[in-house]
């Protein structure tokens, strides 16, 4: 089935003259089908070039204007395809920016594009960044019933959202899928990095982490446990979060001092990654960590819709040292948003959930919701 991807009619709206537009991803996220949606949305007269392959790198090797503009004579709209394969990617597009108009660029890389020195200096002005996640259930909504989006909610729990999953027809194929992309694809775009060579000490982490799901992690623990330094630690965590398979939240805090702000919760972009991770498919029925996984995919889903929406929003939880706490705190334009995850829909538990005292006190101005499987899609989509 054919999807619209949201991301869509933002990329058309960014498509201008003498602009760059970078769509950075993980592989199989979406990217190539997005390129092509889009063209079948346009008029321009495109060139559409394939960075993995050798004469694509070979024609852009020569470094002059001049090749450029022979190569994009009469040229709208130019796509490089996975153009985090081409060494020096960022001076060239650079050079064709700022020489040859007018002229409207797209490039797609798999994770490792951002730290591959595109989006930094060189691009400086001239780019708009768009991050395509897994399939977001607003995407989803248009093909399926409301009856049908809540009889599929434990397998998007259990089994994520990357495309590709929905044109499987077994569970089992679904995990091997899974299990091959974590190896064959994520794991192999994070060695592909200067400095990281242990793929069994990057897996080691990762699992760690996933089993520590909206929990405040301990960089000096998980550090003892691989016996690796606080340090390296760091630096494999915030690799994580840009190759986009962890989300980082901080601590909310108005200089409240009993306010935790100096940890991290981590969460996985797509609760398959991080099932296949922990090689763990059973039913939810099953599983002791069915409420760490809502949340997870909450906050996943609610960052999709976010970005859907061009708004600038900044996410926290919220603790005290005395263990008061909110799992996901919103802050947009000076107002402060909480929510509380809960998977269960009883109505006398769910009405007995209130804001924790000291968040009431201190930040009275702020809304409070409980998020349940009733309420979720208004709060997803």
């Amino acid at each position: 089935m054919d999807y619209d991807r949201y991301l869509l009619p933002i990329l058309t709206e960014h498509l201008v003259p003498n602009k760059v537009n970078l769509i950075f991803g993980t592989r199989r996220v979406g990217k190539t089908y997005l390129i092509h949606q889009l063209l079948a949305h346009t008029g321009y007269r495109t060139l559409v070039l394939a960075g993995e392959d050798i004469d694509t790198q070979q024609l852009l090797a020569p470094r002059s204007i001049a090749n450029y503009r022979r190569l994009l004579e009469g040229i709208d709209l130019l796509i490089i395809d996975e153009a985090q394969e081409i060494p020096d990617i960022g001076p060239i597009l650079k050079l064709i920016v700022d020489h040859v108009s007018p002229l409207r660029i797209i490039v797609t890389g798999s994770s490792a594009f951002d730290l591959a020195n595109i989006s930094g200096e060189p691009l400086t002005g001239r780019a708009f960044t768009h991050q395509l996640y897994p399939l977001a259930q607003r995407e989803l909504s248009p093909y399926e019933n409301r009856l049908e989006t809540r009889q599929r909610l434990d397998d998007r729990l259990i089994y994520g959202s990357y495309p590709e999953l929905f044109q499987l027809p077994t569970n089992s194929r679904r995990e091997q899928y899974l299990t091959n992309l974590v190896n064959a694809y994520l794991l192999k775009d994070i060695l592909a990095f200067e400095g990281v060579r242990n793929a069994a000490k990057i897996k080691d982490l990762l699992r760690l982490i996933a089993f520590q799901v909206g929990k405040e992690v301990s960089m000096e623990e998980i550090g003892r446990q691989l016996q690796m330094s606080k340090n390296t630690v760091e630096k494999y965590i915030d690799l994580f979060t840009k190759v986009f398979i962890l989300v980082r939240v901080g601590g909310f805090s108005r200089n409240l001092r009993r306010e935790v702000t100096k940890t991290t919760r981590l969460f996985f972009t797509d609760t398959g990654i991080r099932n296949a991770l922990i090689g763990d498919f059973r039913p939810l029925s099953l599983r002791t960590d069915t409420g760490e996984l809502w949340e997870n995919y909450l906050i996943a889903e609610r960052l999709k819709t976010i970005q859907a929406q061009q708004r600038l929003v900044t996410g926290y939880f919220w603790r005290t040292y005395d263990q008061q706490e909110i799992d996901w705190l919103e802050l947009e334009n000076g107002l402060l948003r909480a929510y509380e995850f809960k998977w269960s829909v009883n109505p006398v538990t769910l009405a007995r959930v209130k804001a924790p005292k000291a968040f009431a006190n201190n930040y009275p101005d702020a809304s409070f919701e409980v998020i349940h499987r009733d309420n979720y899609l208004d709060f997803i989509e």
